[in-house]
């Protein structure tokens, strides 16, 4: 095994306090009788990021002998870890900012003149949106419309908010340079059976690299036990809706 950098806890000190846990945005920690314990090396990266959140001092990182970080199994992990041990806010900040769940207003009013002729309100309804971040239970999911878009929809497509999220969750993607693409399909398929989206629509665009997340929505939905409504958008690199269709 590789020499790298990983916590290590000294029970001795640690009281059980659990300020850690939430901050570890892997899911490496837990309470367990007591006591803050490492669930697995593999999800430990070894940045110390719960370092500074220890008020006892229990914690620090060492280098020695351990399995390499493996990205993919900590996302698999956060997807079945139950919610309490999701990363979440707290008044100290100490969870990640880029992975904090939130719920964001959406405002019913028109942009006033003043703010210019193509101003348009935002319809973003929580926080993170990259597919990566997000948890598939978060309460933004439960029961939701949801739109999963690939990375460049929104900034090709001039009316992507009031035409494609309008009422809908998004989660983001990019099927051509994202990694570990195996756990979005867990996620969504986390989605439609344990969060139990009323539908999802998968925006892509013209480019056929795009059709990569087509296919991982399918795959989900083959694994799938519920198979509610999915449909496919596709954007033309000019900004137009070239069609949609049934998937």
């Amino acid at each position: 095994m590789p020499l790298r950098d990983v916590i290590t806890i000294d029970e001795s000190l640690c009281d059980g306090c659990g300020d850690c846990v939430t901050s570890c945005a892997e899911g490496a920690l837990r309470v367990i009788d007591g006591k803050a314990r490492l669930v697995s090396e593999v999800y430990c990266d070894g940045l110390g990021a719960c370092l500074g959140h220890c008020p006892q001092g229990a914690i620090t990182v060492v280098r020695r002998e351990a399995p390499p970080y493996d990205e993919a199994a900590v996302a698999r992990h956060l997807v079945r870890s139950p919610v309490s041990f999701l990363p979440m806010a707290r008044e100290n900040g100490s969870a990640c900012p880029g992975s904090r769940p939130m719920s964001l207003p959406v405002s019913s009013s028109a942009p006033s003149s003043a703010e210019g002729l193509h101003a348009t309100t935002s319809q973003l309804r929580h926080w993170p949106v990259q597919l990566h971040l997000v948890s598939p239970m978060a309460a933004a999911f439960d029961g939701a419309d949801v739109l999963l878009a690939a990375d460049c929809v929104a900034f090709a497509h001039p009316s992507f908010h009031d035409t494609l999220l309008t009422g809908r969750s998004l989660a983001v993607a990019c099927p051509k340079l994202d990694s570990h693409q195996d756990v979005y399909v867990e996620k969504l398929v986390a989605m439609i059976d344990r969060a139990g989206v009323r539908s999802l629509t998968v925006a892509v665009m013209e480019v056929p690299c795009c059709g990569g997340l087509i296919r991982l929505a399918q795959a989900a939905a083959e694994r799938a036990a519920r198979k509610p409504p999915m449909r496919a958008v596709v954007i033309g690199v000019g900004g137009e809706i070239l069609g949609e269709r049934s998937l």
